[in-house]
């Protein structure tokens, strides 16, 4: 050991080291005089590192990018398959404005007196009773088609809440594309969940998540001669409508609020608008036709 220091024992969370039997050094001042970079034995550090995540709403991929590692890290933290590192601890701590003790130490989840954490339980025992709903971004939509069911999977989207909803089950989607214009790509649909397939209301506006299709926020028009297929339509004609398979169908959430930056909204002048209405009303008359 260097500085002639040597390691005696230790047990979880402490690292006792002695010299000439002069003077023995806790954790915290060891690392404060030999600047380690890795620390054993911390049992509490990785349930910590996932309780705090949570409370900030952040996924894995988020919080690694703040700490500049790889996601796959995080999980290994958090499942105490590995351990943090000195100068990742350091940030940790620096984030949250705990100390090392606390990170390392202490279970987090039932301490208190941390204002930090104080706030954050009040803000969430205050929204307890509202309708959390649960985003998800494009660049989880590969992922959440993996774990829509999982409940693991959906803890980690980041939520919010909308004054106006009560009741029922929400999920909010990010779309991209034109197909539903004049929605402009990069809307976030909040829908409500449909729990049954007869409740499908017809020419409704649905985020359809399908074994085949993936996430698409389109028309719904069913086929009354035919309950195993759901026809798709989009709001812009320039799209074509196409047909899946209610078995591929994994949820359908009925679409309640669209949400997009201001700067997203297009201007359509009257012909257009005419041009548009003319077209989705031939589109209808060709499906009635089709299903007749």
């Amino acid at each position: 050991m260097q500085n002639g220091f040597n390691l005696i024992f230790l047990f979880p969370g402490y690292f006792y080291f002695f010299q000439k039997n002069k003077k023995i050094f806790d954790r915290t001042n060891l690392i404060s005089i030999f600047g380690l970079n890795k620390l054993v034995t911390m049992s509490l550090a990785g349930q910590n590192l996932k309780y705090l995540r949570k409370l900030r709403g952040w996924t894995q991929e988020e919080f690694a990018a703040k700490l500049r590692i790889k996601r796959s890290l995080i999980g290994a933290y958090e499942e105490e398959r590995a351990d943090p590192r000195l100068e990742v601890l350091e940030t940790i701590s620096q984030i949250f404005k705990v100390t090392l003790d606390e990170l390392l130490l202490q279970d987090m989840s039932v301490v208190t007196g941390s204002s930090y954490l104080a706030k954050r339980r009040q803000m969430k025992m205050m929204n307890a009773d509202r309708n959390v709903i649960h985003f998800v971004p494009v660049k989880a939509a590969a992922g959440y088609l993996a774990g829509y069911a999982d409940s693991e999977f959906i803890d980690e989207l980041n939520t919010f809440t909308l004054p106006m909803l009560s009741g029922g089950s929400y999920r909010a989607f990010e779309i991209i594309g034109d197909s539903m214009m004049p929605t402009p790509s990069g809307s976030v649909i909040v829908g409500e969940k449909i729990e049954n397939m007869d409740s499908v209301k017809n020419n409704a506006t649905y985020i359809v998540v399908s074994k085949s299709e993936g996430i698409v926020y389109k028309r719904v028009v069913k086929n009354n001669k035919n309950k195993n297929k759901l026809t798709l339509v989009s709001d812009n004609p320039s799209f074509q409508p196409y047909q899946v398979q209610t078995a591929d169908v994994l949820e359908m959430w009925q679409a309640q609020a669209v949400i997009n930056k201001v700067t997203q909204h297009q201007r359509w002048d009257v012909d257009s608008l005419v041009n548009l209405v003319s077209n989705l009303q031939d589109q209808v008359s060709s499906l009635k036709k089709k299903m007749n």
